[in-house]
């Protein structure tokens, strides 16, 4: 059904601009309950949407579609090729097709005022009529066609990437674009050269693609280009335009084409390629903030610089990811849109870089501090046979309002301890808040004053002096009615009001507020 990354991929095109169609998949699996799945998209996304296609039936057996543009069966090759036969559209599903194809027709017809006067004159449209109005209405937003596949078992398809050659807007179709200072630039093989890079992926022969969207010019091989991130330049090599895994060499790609072009020196996702001389720049690419993450480490010891090296890789080609090695909780942490997609980046890093990991749950960054003022001191005292160690120290420890995190006050007289060994002192009691005291997690918003101690004039070092302030900090904290913090968390849920109600008394549960 409908799950947040649908959601969240479907306000992404809304903001976008981009027309959309909805595919159904995985309809080979077992207990499909397709009518249910139909009514969350309408919940979900409106009354726009509209079926374009039902399957026969779903589960292991789902080979044929009935197609309510054509009127028929599409009985698709048990083979995987993709082909399919056109049957008549069996007598038990005929009214059903009937019913689900007035309703497509009439959601064409109300997207526009003259097809809805032919269509209450006449009682039906032409396939010309239709076809022209389908998409016009794709292109408006005003019908969102659902359509049924099997990506697995290739049914279904051929006939959708028919369609969307058909009747999705031509990038021409769509006018002008905005430039990132607002000026417009007509879609126009024959303007000046303005292509984005939207995508970098690392292949092992061929090193980085870059794939790129020409929406301005014509770009060809040989071209010098400027990059108007930093203004250094640019020569297109080989470009490539790619079907699946096959890559057919070109010389050109005009505006409104996709392709890809092979080892730019500086050039990366998000970047504006234009003709020399000019200044196009396209609005930077908004990355949605990951939303779920887990932590990583490798099954067998000494990946972890592959591991590394992979996710920088893989997030040169992904920037909707982010990871990160946490020092302080000894975790790699890999964060994502969702859990389908750090299954995505998992399974990627696992066939390309040929590593294995192991996920485990992302430990929880607490923090330790006082509620109360507390003195100690600390003395370290050792005697060898040559000479030996003495550092002496009274610490003062306050505790300080949240986010303040740490401050130092010197406050020794009549050279007690003399200047030299202060900094000493600091370290020290710095290199205990980071190690923490009750169970070793950093102290925080604790105030330290040094206020007095003694030395002695042979043994005095500032190792004895650092060890000495870490013994009387570890007191001092004890003393000072110590806690541990939780971090807390600042979260934005959007749910259905019907489930308000459940998702706040799981966050009241977790003693959320």
């Amino acid at each position: 059904g409908v799950e947040v990354g649908t959601e969240q991929v479907w306000a992404e095109a809304a903001k976008q601009g981009v027309p959309r169609f909805i595919v159904i998949n995985k309809l080979d699996r077992e207990n499909i309950d397709f009518d249910n799945v139909v009514e969350g998209l309408e919940e979900s996304f409106g009354h726009q949407v509209v079926l374009a296609q039902f399957p026969v039936e779903t589960g292991p057996n789902f080979d044929s579609v009935i197609d309510l543009f054509r009127m028929k069966m599409l009985k698709f090759a048990k083979d995987g090729s993709g082909n399919y036969t056109e049957e008549a559209i069996p007598a038990e599903l005929q009214d059903k097709a009937n019913d689900l194809h007035l309703k497509l027709v009439e959601a064409v017809a109300e997207s526009d005022d003259t097809l809805m006067e032919k269509y209450f004159e006449a009682g039906e449209l032409t396939e010309d009529e239709f076809k022209s109005g389908f998409k016009k209405a794709v292109a408006a937003d005003a019908v969102f066609p659902v359509f049924c596949t099997s990506a697995t078992t290739n049914v279904g398809v051929k006939r959708l990437l028919d369609i969307i050659v058909n009747f999705a807007p031509a990038p021409n179709e769509r006018g002008e674009v905005k430039t990132e200072d607002g000026q417009s630039l007509k879609v126009d093989p024959n303007g000046p050269v303005a292509a984005l890079v939207f995508k970098t992926v690392s292949e092992q022969h061929m090193g980085e693609l870059s794939f790129f969207k020409v929406f301005s010019g014509t770009l060809k091989v040989g071209d010098d280009v400027t990059n108007t991130r930093d203004g250094h330049s640019e020569r297109i090599g080989q470009i490539f335009v790619l079907n699946g895994k096959n890559k057919k060499s070109v010389d050109a790609v005009p505006a409104g084409d996709i392709a890809a072009v092979v080892k730019l020196k500086d050039t990366h996702t998000g970047d504006t390629l234009c003709e020399k001389g000019k200044n196009i720049k396209f609005p930077k690419i908004d990355f949605p903030e990951p939303i779920i993450r887990t932590a990583i480490k490798p099954k067998a010891k000494g990946d972890e610089e592959k591991i590394s090296n992979g996710l920088h890789l893989l997030h040169e080609e992904d920037p909707t990811f982010l990871y990160y090695q946490d020092a302080e909780l000894h975790q790699t942490i890999v964060s994502g849109q969702g859990e389908l997609h750090l299954q995505i980046i998992l399974k990627r890093l696992h066939q390309k870089f040929n590593v294995e990991v192991e996920e485990e749950e992302p430990k929880i960054p607490y923090r330790e501090t006082i509620r109360k003022t507390a003195t100690a001191q600390g003395k370290f005292k050792k005697q060898t046979g040559g000479r030996g160690q003495y550092g002496d120290c009274h610490l003062r420890l306050e505790p300080m309002e949240r986010g303040s995190k740490f401050d130092s006050l010197d406050e020794i007289v009549g050279g007690v301890i003399p200047g030299k060994f202060i900094p000493a002192v600091e370290k020290g009691v710095i290199e205990t808040m980071e190690k923490g005291v009750l169970a070793g997690y950093p102290v925080v918003d604790v105030r330290v004053a040094v206020y007095d101690g003694s030395y002695h004039t042979v043994d005095s070092s500032e190792m004895a002096f650092k060890v000495a302030a870490a013994m009387a900090f570890k007191k001092a904290f004890m003393d000072a009615n110590p806690v541990i913090l939780e971090p807390i968390y600042n979260i934005e849920v959007r749910v259905p009001d019907e489930y308000m109600g459940d998702v706040m008394g799981d966050i009241s549960s977790r003693r959320g507020r």
